[in-house]
């Protein structure tokens, strides 16, 4: 009789989509300590973007890896997270942590009106 492989608690058991989505939640946490506004920014995963206006394919190097909302009345800001896009781009769990906090700094630099390099020092070092 076959089982599952690991218990559901144990990371091996984690979907793609929810390993990705705490790679965003771990590089909000990162930016948090020094900007604590970010908590009034909620910050989503999407499996892809919306295409772009009718008749405009994307080429490759077109299609956003991730983007933004601002606020409006009775909705907060938004920072989305495109899943698929960042993978695509990305050969392992290293490389893919590194492009999501780089989006992640990117749209929340837009959000706030600031230059990546502001919002995280770091942004561009390569490790």
């Amino acid at each position: 009789m076959r089982g599952p492989i690991a218990p559901p608690q144990v990371p091996l058991a984690a979907s793609r989509a929810d390993a990705f989505a705490d790679l965003v939640q771990d590089s909000v946490e990162r930016l948090e300590r020094r900007w604590p506004q970010l908590a009034e920014i909620d910050f989503m995963v999407l499996e892809v973007p919306r295409p772009a206006a009718a008749g405009e394919p994307w080429n490759d190097e077109a299609v956003p890896l991730g983007g933004t909302a601002p606020a409006r009345e009775g909705r907060r800001a938004r920072v989305v997270v495109y899943r698929r896009p960042v993978e695509i781009r990305t050969k392992g769990r290293d490389e893919r942590a590194a492009l999501v906090h780089e989006v992640v700094v990117e749209q929340v630099a837009e959000l706030l009106g600031l230059t990546p390099e502001t919002v995280d020092p770091r942004y561009g070092d390569e490790d």
